[in-house]
C-alpha cells in the first residue's frame, strides 16, 4: 500500500488530480476524478479528496493544492499577491477540514489593468524552477490564455484573453453553429484566417458572419468554417498581445493541438516558441510549493 511524505493536488473546474510523493521528490502513485470545482459543492471538497487520498495519508499529511480550489468559489479562498512578485507567494490558504492538512497556493493579481490568475502561478513557478534564470513570456493556452512577462524569477505582468471561451460560445450558442460542427480541419484555413485578423483584428465580427453567409451561398465546408472561426480569434489574440511576444523570449506550456496552434500562429509571426508540457510543470510548481511550505515550518 502506498504511503505518501505529501500529496500534490492539482484541483481545477472540471477535474481533480493527485501525486503521492515521496520527500525526494519521487511520484508514488497517481489519481484523478471529475470532482472539479463547477461539478461540486464546498461542503463536498473533503470527501472528493478523501476518495482519491485516503489511503495514501495520515491526518497530519501535508496536501499542497493549487487551481480553481482556492477560488471564491472553490473550497476555500486563497489570497492574491501582486504583481510585480514571486510566482509563489507563501501565504497558503487552510480550508476548514480537521482531520486534512491542506494548504492551498495563492493566486496573482494585477491591479492595472485588473486581472487575475489562480492555479497558472504554479505551472509558472514550475517552469521557472525547471528552466533556472529564465527571461521572457510565458504563454498558458486555455479556456482563458495567460500571456504571462517573466524576469528576475518574478512575474511582472500578464494579460488574459478569453480566446477558448468565444470559440465555445460562438460555435455552439449562435448561428455559427450550424456552419461549424464536428471536428473536422483546415490548416490552410486556418493559416488564412489567422492572418486576416493579425492584420485586420478591426474585420473580425464580418469576417466571423462571412463564415455563415460562405456556408449557404458557396457550400463552405465545415471543417473549413471551424479552423477559420479559429484562426480568425487566435489571430485577434495574437494581435492584441503582440506587446508581450514581440521581440521576447516565448515558452507555450501546454499540449495537444490548443498548444500545436498558438505554436504555429507565433511561428507565422517569426516567433519559435519552445514547449513545456503542463502536467510536468504543475508538478515542479508544487513540488516547489510544498518546499516553500517546509522551509516556512522550519523558520
Amino acid at each position: 500500500m502506498t504511503k505518501a511524505d505529501w500529496i500534490a493536488a492539482d484541483w481545477g473546474t472540471t477535474n481533480l488530480r493527485v501525486w503521492a510523493m515521496s520527500n525526494s521528490g519521487t511520484v508514488l502513485d497517481t489519481a484523478a476524478s471529475a470532482d472539479g470545482m463547477g461539478a461540486i459543492t464546498r461542503a463536498d471538497y473533503a470527501a472528493c479528496l478523501r476518495k482519491l487520498v485516503g489511503d495514501w495519508i495520515t491526518p497530519q499529511t501535508p496536501i499542497v493544492a493549487c487551481g480553481m480550489v482556492g477560488s471564491r468559489q472553490g473550497w476555500v479562498e486563497a489570497s492574491y499577491a501582486t504583481v510585480p512578485c514571486p510566482a509563489l507567494a507563501d501565504n497558503f490558504a487552510r480550508p476548514d477540514a480537521p482531520d486534512l492538512n491542506v494548504h492551498v497556493v495563492p493566486g496573482i493579481k494585477q491591479t492595472e489593468p485588473a486581472d487575475v490568475m489562480r492555479g497558472e502561478e504554479t505551472q509558472i513557478a514550475g517552469f521557472l524552477s525547471l528552466n533556472p534564470n529564465w527571461d521572457g513570456v510565458i504563454c498558458l493556452p486555455g479556456t482563458h490564455t495567460k500571456w504571462v512577462h517573466v524576469s528576475a524569477d518574478e512575474v511582472v505582468s500578464f494579460q488574459t484573453c478569453m480566446t477558448g471561451d468565444l470559440f465555445a460560445a460562438i460555435s455552439g450558442h449562435t448561428v455559427l453553429k450550424h456552419s461549424t460542427g464536428g471536428d473536422g480541419w483546415d490548416a490552410d484555413a486556418f493559416d488564412a484566417a489567422l492572418g486576416d485578423t493579425i492584420s485586420r483584428p478591426e474585420k473580425l465580427a464580418a469576417k466571423l458572419f462571412a463564415l455563415r453567409a460562405e456556408g449557404l451561398l458557396n457550400g463552405l465546408p465545415n471543417a473549413e468554417a471551424r479552423a477559420r472561426l479559429s484562426g480568425l480569434l487566435i489571430g485577434a489574440e495574437i494581435a492584441a498581445t503582440k506587446p508581450y511576444w514581440l521581440g521576447q523570449q516565448v515558452a507555450i506550456i501546454g499540449a495537444g493541438s490548443l498548444a500545436s496552434l498558438y505554436l504555429r500562429a507565433l511561428a507565422a509571426q517569426s516567433v519559435l516558441a519552445t514547449q513545456a508540457q503542463a502536467e510536468r510543470v504543475t508538478l515542479a510548481g508544487l513540488t516547489a510549493a510544498y518546499r516553500k511550505l517546509k522551509e516556512a515550518a522550519h523558520g
